[in-house]
């Protein structure tokens, strides 16, 4: 484990994994998009769209990790295949329910609003101009890439 000016690094030779772990909630992964699925009209004020992006795919244990793109961000999928390669930055969110009972429940949340072609170094063409900062504007968020970077940590 290396600490950066921003960020600690961590790598994983077996499973030839990088993750960048910063102090914002900003975050970005690149995988391969499994699935997308139709908007839901949730009310008359929010609607969203879910897909599905592989993260290491090379992996004995592919991660399949779903996203949730909201209100105007929906339509940023569009311009995406399924195969293709993209990065995601996306927001990370818990919640916190108590039941009627009593009982406490914990959700999660994980919020695209940004996806680029991998390579291409351009964002989709329907990322609106109020987006959210770009990772080089925030200072550091976590990301999750793939590097054939050898490490010493044993797993």
């Amino acid at each position: 484990m290396k600490r950066g000016k921003f960020c600690w690094e961590i790598h994983c030779k077996k499973l030839n994994f990088k993750v960048l772990i910063f102090n914002k909630k900003v975050m970005e992964v690149i995988g391969i998009i499994k699935a997308k699925f139709d908007t839901q009209v949730v009310s008359e004020r929010f609607k969203k769209r879910d897909f599905v992006l592989t993260v290491e795919p090379g992996s004995p244990y592919p991660q399949h990790v779903s996203f949730q793109l909201v209100q105007d961000k929906v339509s940023l999928i569009d311009n995406f295949n399924i195969g293709e390669e993209v990065k995601v930055l996306f927001n990370l969110k818990g919640r916190e329910w108590v039941s009627p009972q009593g009982e406490t429940k914990y959700f999660n949340t994980i919020d695209a609003w940004r996806l680029e072609k991998v390579g291409a170094g351009q964002s989709s063409s329907s990322s609106s101009s109020h987006s959210q900062p770009t990772s080089m504007e925030t200072g550091a968020p976590p990301v999750f890439t793939s590097t054939s970077v050898d490490d010493d940590l044993p797993f």
